[in-house]
C-alpha cells in the first residue's frame, strides 16, 4: 500500500543515521546524563527479555500439561 503512495519506506538505518540520533540525544540529554541513560536502558532490556523468558516457560508448562491430560484420562491398561 505505502509503495503505490510513493512514500519512501525506510528499511535500514546507516552509520551517519546512528551519527543523527546519537547527537540528537547528546544535545537533549548532555554528555553527563549519556551513561545514566545507557544504564536505565541495559536495565529495561534486561527486564523485558526475564518477563519474555517467563512468558515462554509459562506456555512451555501449559504445552506439557495439556499433553499430558489426555494420557491421564486413559484408564489403566490401554
Amino acid at each position: 500500500m505505502l509503495h503505490s503512495m510513493n512514500i519512501p519506506v525506510m528499511v535500514s538505518i546507516g552509520g551517519w543515521e546512528v551519527l543523527l540520533i546519537f547527537l540528537v540525544v547528546l544535545l537533549l540529554f548532555g554528555a553527563k546524563r549519556l551513561p545514566e541513560l545507557a544504564r536505565g536502558l541495559g536495565k529495561g532490556i534486561r527486564e523485558f527479555k526475564g518477563a519474555v523468558e517467563g512468558i515462554e516457560k509459562e506456555l512451555d508448562e501449559a504445552a506439557e500439561s495439556v499433553k499430558r491430560e489426555p494420557e491421564e484420562d486413559k484408564p489403566p491398561g490401554e
